[in-house]
């Protein structure tokens, strides 16, 4: 038993008076003389005795009455907390795309709120995380405001960081209880996300009725020509097989193609289409199928045909260049160093300085105004360059020296697989190629540098050399063919092409949302000038860098929703891109309750809303007991005028 008034029940002490009184208080007696008084005195101690006990009697029932009143106002209750504590419930409600499906009741999303609302305290106190937003402290009326709202979101946070947060909020907290209750579909990654020395909380788990699903992965483009191109549908399907699935192809809203497939049970499937080529494609794929989820039935991309990246090569023709960097992916201008456009190297996305002997001030200005507007510059060497022009170019690049030339027959042995100029190049690492060799090279000191390719002895072959404000790729030897026979290696296909490839990030066929993309566009915007990303519903301005012929956009945090963008500068569309959600949300991979109940002592587990906040609101309820002592004050007056009335000693 508790107290909420405990001070009060120091006036017990004042109980001691009475007593004292009672004690002191001794009756008078008058002395009658009788001649015989045998009889009498028998009577008297009679009726002393008598007289003695209704005192007793109505000394206990005063006692009683003036303790039951005085307990009755310290306020006495049964609870598993203190009244004067403020009960405060963190709830996560996790809305992520796969809550939004069929549960027993209905919407799992939606019935998991109408719950909350119909369950929740009047007298608690709230802090509500969803996916989108985080609202704290607010009372039941305010909680079921925002639950009557909440919608799903293709936003997605961690439980580590929802319970990182609960707890900061619970620190430095006096004179409050606090009790945690996440509500989740647990989909995918949040196994080792708990601990044992993961705070307590209830864990509901929200599962769908329906236990299969089929979704568009991904899609990709290849055996282009003139004509068309094949477009490749990845098609995931999960659960048992299914038969004449629909799947059409969709140019806006033109249909374009459509066919039925079946597909095995838990199986990833490529189906193909053959697709006229057009300049723009602004493709949308849709699966008509009624599974667990709704939204990974439709998948958008983009492709353009006309974009081409700007190679310039300085220095000494090569005719391998030409076979590399072919028309329909990149324009490609050959030209000597006295022959140079300087005006045009701005307008340039690679820059191969070709066996340059002497780097010239004009030039050496150009390609580091070049360098530092983000353009990739690749460097190689002459076999007599002039060492001083060069690392005078070094130097203004923030680059370190390049060393005298050493005179050395070395193999090229080592590729960094893991560079992103290999990325998807090799399907297994190479160890037993015919090795080309060098007569002779200028090994480079630098911290920042990455190796690419290297030598037997392990220095650089080929090295990346990036700070902050630029890239450069740097080939410590000349690739003339009396020096090295490099240029008839396997290797100078993937090297020379991904050059140019990493040069200019092309928008891709479709982009993730709740992912990092960064998206190049080829534009000169006048300094006070933005580009921003819009549809019919939404719009925004993302993150984004200037450069002298682009500006590179970097999305994450938006968009939220599926489809079609445009990329705006002032009021004209400069180019549409695609987004789709995350394909992690598709998967029916869910975290075990039973397990997770085994390895975390500190968690309960439950598959139902209202018996967790039913459990909450009952453990915690004030059972207050002044009603029975005032009743029980009462009885006691009633008890004593009973006794004066009635008790006739």
């Amino acid at each position: 038993m508790q107290f909420k008034n405990p001070e009060i029940l120091y006036f017990l002490t004042l109980l001691i008076i009475p007593i004292i009184v009672h004690l002191f208080q001794l009756q008078k007696f008058i002395k009658v003389p009788f001649t015989n008084v045998a009889f009498l005195q028998k009577l008297a101690q009679q009726t002393r005795k008598s007289s003695r006990i209704k005192k007793w009697l109505i000394l206990s029932t005063r006692m009683l009455l003036l303790t039951a009143i005085i307990v009755a106002f310290s306020q006495p209750y049964f609870s598993n907390k203190t009244a004067s504590q403020t009960q405060h419930n963190f709830i996560y409600l996790d809305n992520s795309l796969s809550t939004n499906t069929k549960g027993i009741k209905g919407n799992l999303l939606q019935i998991a709120a109408q719950e909350i609302i119909e369950n929740a305290s009047e007298k608690d106190v709230y802090s509500l995380q969803t996916n989108s937003n985080f609202y704290d402290r607010i009372d039941k009326k305010e909680l079921k405001n925002i639950l009557l709202q909440v919608k799903e979101t293709s936003k997605k946070i961690d439980l580590a960081t929802i319970l990182l947060k609960f707890d900061s909020k619970t620190k430095n907290k006096t004179n409050t209880s606090n009790n945690t209750v996440l509500i989740s579909d647990l989909q995918n990654t949040y196994k080792n996300e708990f601990t044992n020395v993961t705070p307590p909380f209830s864990a509901i788990k929200l599962e769908s009725v329906i236990k299969n699903n089929i979704s568009i992965d991904s899609v990709f483009v290849n055996n282009s020509n003139a004509n068309n191109f094949t477009l490749n549908v990845l098609i995931k399907n999960q659960g048992e097989a299914k038969s004449n699935i629909p799947i059409a192809v969709y140019n806006n809203n033109k249909l374009i193609s459509k066919l039925s497939s079946s597909f095995k049970k838990d199986t990833l499937e490529t189906i193909q289409f053959k697709i006229q080529n057009l300049p723009e494609f602004n493709g949308k794929i849709a699966l008509n199928f009624s599974d667990t989820f709704a939204f990974d039935n439709v998948f958008f991309f983009t492709l353009k045909n006309d974009q081409k990246i700007n190679v310039l090569s300085i220095g000494n023709k090569a005719n391998f260049l030409a076979k590399i960097y072919t028309k329909n992916e990149f324009n490609l201008t050959e030209s000597t160093v006295q022959n140079t456009n300087y005006n045009s190297i701005l307008k340039q996305q690679l820059i191969i300085l070709n066996e340059v002997e002497n780097i010239s001030e004009i030039l050496s200005k150009k390609i580091i105004e070049f360098s530092k507007n983000g353009g990739i510059l690749v460097i190689i060497p002459h076999k007599n360059l002039n060492l001083k022009a060069y690392n005078s170019l070094f130097k203004n690049l923030n680059l370190r020296k390049i060393q005298p030339k050493k005179i050395d027959t070395l193999k090229i042995t080592n590729i960094n697989f893991n560079h992103p100029l290999f990325q998807n190049v090799f399907s297994k690492k190479v160890t037993n190629f015919q090795y080309p060799t060098v007569q002779h090279y200028y090994p480079i000191t630098s911290n920042n540098t990455s190796t690419i390719v290297a030598f037997e002895n392990g220095t650089s072959f080929i090295s990346e050399i990036k700070n902050r404000e630029n890239k450069v790729f740097w080939i410590s030897s000349s690739l003339d063919i009396k020096n090295s026979n490099f240029i008839n290696s396997p290797l100078i296909v993937p090297v020379f092409y991904n050059f140019g490839k990493l040069s200019f990030k092309h928008p891709k066929l479709f982009y993730r949302i709740a992912s990092e993309n960064i998206i190049d566009i080829e534009i000169n915007t006048e300094k006070d000038k933005v580009l921003k990303i819009s549809n019919s519903e939404n719009s925004f301005i993302p993150l984004q860098q200037k450069f002298q012929n682009k500006v590179s956009i970097t999305t994450k945090e938006q968009p939220l929703k599926s489809g079609f963008y445009n990329i705006i500068k002032d009021a004209d569309t400069i180019q549409k891109i695609a987004f789709n959600y995350a394909k992690e949300e598709s998967l029916l991979n869910f975290l075990d309750l039973n397990e997770l109940k085994e390895t975390n002592k500190n968690i309960t587990v439950s598959n139902s809303v209202a018996d967790v906040f039913k459990k909450i609101n009952k453990k915690n309820k004030v059972h207050w007991l002044w009603k029975w002592f005032l009743s029980l004050a009462i009885v006691s007056l009633l008890l004593e005028i009973l006794i004066l009335k009635f008790y006739k000693p």
